[in-house]
């Protein structure tokens, strides 16, 4: 049985979205196709109708991930205090605490360095971010904006990233603390 072409668009988009939030909170090879395709309410099935393979989903779907915080970042360059704004959410304890609605940089760098099929993806997105942050920033110098967009992404994404690996909540939030506080004061 075919389905209008509306109807499967959106059910690819529904895929895309899942498979974001759930390679985010688990690593891409902490879920499988099975748990991807049942958060959308669909059987494995149609999987193949959508995707060639659980390679070609993660990397479309980093893609997907990397348009919805492209759109954050965007919607920060309005002004020099949104964008300190945007450094201060990304760097706290609510994106800390929700990988899965987060950054797809500091849930999943470890994990695209071992996935072929994802790293094109992840470099567009990285280059994309640190590009934004390089032009809209309010740097106190303009001269290094991208080498300074570099150490403040690389400073943003590994203190989330180490935040949520340790085990005492009160470090958890020092190390947000100090990586926001050096950026956007």
């Amino acid at each position: 049985m075919r389905y209008p072409a509306e109807e499967t668009a959106e059910k690819h988009q529904r895929i895309l979205t899942q498979a974001a939030r759930l390679f985010r909170e688990k690593g891409y090879d902490g879920v499988s196709v099975g748990q991807i395709m049942q958060a959308t309410g669909l059987t494995h099935g149609p999987f193949y109708n959508h995707f060639a393979s659980k390679e070609a989903l993660m990397a479309e779907s980093t893609l997907h991930g990397s348009e919805h915080s492209r759109v954050a970042l965007d919607a920060a360059t309005i002004s020099p205090e949104a964008m300190r704004q945007y450094v201060r959410d990304y760097v706290s304890a609510a994106h800390r605490d929700a990988p899965g609605d987060g950054c797809l940089l500091a849930a999943l760098a470890g994990d695209a360095r071992k996935q072929p099929a994802v790293r094109p993806a992840f470099t567009f997105h990285l280059k994309s971010i640190i590009g934004k942050l390089a032009a809209h920033f309010p740097w106190k110098k303009k001269n290094h904006a991208r080498q300074d967009a570099i150490v403040m992404l690389s400073a943003m994404v590994g203190a989330v990233a180490l935040a949520r690996a340790v085990d005492d909540e009160a470090f958890s939030d020092e190390i947000l603390k100090a990586v926001n506080t050096a950026f956007t004061t």
